[in-house]
């Protein structure tokens, strides 16, 4: 009889261990089937502004700073600005696609574009009068002309980037974003091709360079489109209505704090980066902790692949109403990505001495940046759980919250205690990286509360209110779709 029951007791453990395993394999093919696509696409994407920005050093020294002064200044504002807003649609798209709203979701890919397309209108003035705002943040006079020359050339990419932050979003909610990922690699090679010849062979400056991106960017926003409007996404894309146009305010306030979540952490590294500017052999020190923060940004391209799929993940079985699942995809992104960041980090710490030299030929920095090897490491192990946790918060609608934490650690902690170590304690560089990576580290530990302490089933109630308050009836959107077109 006791060995009866011992053999139940051991039966059943080994059946557990075996559904715990096929969980995390199922889990894990979900969440790989939209990360290693996004992955692929930041990479590329990334690529062709790294590409460009060398093709600019070609040109010459003068447009090379010009190029990386408007990337810095207007770009990434604009970007952080127009990616943050359009996450909102990670939210909306992932939980109607997980509730099986379909027809939604074309409903609200379309609210969005209205209301980023406006933001990136309202926007375009600081393209248009560049050269008088770098003349205000007292660059040299050839800097400022030359980088507002840029600047208008970098007009038509902020439109990229509203339809192609908004697509991106619509398509990965429903598992579809494997077509980014092609397209975003044809158009890196493309954008390759064409930078040579525009630029080396045919001699065209400034207007090759930048022209060059153009092409190949919206060559990925046209297949996007091609892709969405064409009869590939049916059920959620039911054509143009007039519903684009009504229950905007919901969207614009939930766009905006999204907005000001992701934006401020984009900004943060370049306040940083600012502030290196005013160190005592700032030459060195900006060459340092650019690398440093080079070398980050690629690995970040990976975990904001992590990103995704646990905005995604999280936000579809929250859709579903499934509060275990959405809570499981957390542990088995989680754990992943962690593994991933061990991994990074002890390469990082073996490697640092040795990396600096994919960027630089100079020792002086180099030896800067092997100073810097240990808070280098330090930068991507937290950046291995931070990516994931965001994700998370947009994919359960936290935007809010998250940007007011964002406020808290990177503004009044992570700014300040860089300025103080840096000035006070004359660490110099190395000052604003600790104050850098101790906003970091305090965000993620606040994140990281928030996440386990999350009652996951109010979550699914949240999520359900949310879709329901803006769900229209399939046959009424029908009818407007028809009278429509």
């Amino acid at each position: 009889m006791d060995h009866t029951i011992k053999d139940k007791l051991l039966g059943s453990d080994t059946e557990d261990t075996k559904d715990l395993k096929l969980r995390v394999w199922v889990e894990s093919k979900k969440f790989w089937t939209v990360a290693f696509p996004a992955i692929i696409t930041r990479i590329t994407q990334f690529g062709i502004l790294v590409v460009t920005q060398s093709f600019m050093g070609h040109i010459g020294a003068t447009e090379l700073a010009a190029y990386a002064l408007t990337q810095i200044f207007l770009v990434r504002f604009a970007n952080g600005i127009l990616l943050g807003m359009s996450s909102a649609l990670e939210t909306l798209c992932g939980q109607a696609y997980g509730a099986k709203q379909y027809h939604m979701m074309g409903i609200y890919l379309q609210r969005s574009w209205v209301v980023v397309l406006t933001t990136a209108t309202l926007m375009t003035p600081l393209f248009i009068f560049a050269t008088p705002i770098f003349r205000l943040l007292g660059e040299e006079e050839e800097l400022a002309v030359v980088g507002g020359r840029i600047a208008l050339w970098f007009i038509p990419i902020i439109y990229y980037f509203v339809f192609n932050f908004t697509m991106q979003m619509y398509l990965q909610s429903q598992l579809k974003n494997a077509i980014i990922g092609w397209l975003s690699t044809m158009a890196f090679v493309l954008h390759l091709i064409l930078s040579w010849l525009f630029v080396l062979k045919l001699n065209l400056g400034i207007h090759g360079a930048m022209g060059a991106m153009i092409i190949s960017t919206w060559s990925v926003t046209i297949g996007q489109l091609v892709y969405v409007i064409g009869g590939w996404c049916p059920g959620t894309w039911t054509g143009f209505s007039k519903s684009a146009f009504s229950e905007l305010i919901p969207v614009v306030k939930l766009s905006l704090t999204s907005g000001v979540m992701l934006c401020l952490e984009l900004w943060y590294n370049a306040a940083l980066v600012l502030l290196a500017g005013y160190m005592k052999n700032a030459t060195v020190s900006i060459a340092a902790f650019s690398i440093c923060l080079n070398i980050v940004a690629w690995q970040l391209m990976i975990f904001f692949g992590f990103l995704t799929a646990s905005c995604v993940r999280v936000s579809n079985e929250l859709g579903k109403g499934d509060a275990k699942a959405a809570k499981f995809s957390v542990i088995v992104i989680m754990t992943t990505s962690l593994v991933l960041g061990v991994i990074f980090t002890i390469l990082s710490l073996s490697f640092g001495h040795v990396l600096s030299y994919l960027f630089t030929s100079s020792t002086e920095v180099a030896d800067a940046v092997s100073s810097l090897s240990f808070l280098l490491a330090m930068s991507v192990f937290l950046n291995s759980i931070q990516p994931v946790l965001t994700g998370v918060a947009i994919g359960a609608g936290w935007q809010a919250p998250v940007a007011y934490v964002n406020i808290a650690c990177y503004y009044a902690i992570g700014i300040p205690l860089g300025i103080l170590l840096a000035y006070v304690a004359h660490l110099e560089v190395r000052g604003i990286w600790i104050g850098m990576i101790s906003g970091v580290a305090i965000q993620t530990l606040v994140l990281v509360f928030m996440t386990w302490r999350t009652d996951w089933e109010s979550q699914v109630e949240k999520a359900s209110a949310r879709l329901n308050r803006w769900l229209l009836p399939t046959s009424l959107e029908s009818d407007e779709t028809t009278n429509h077109e």
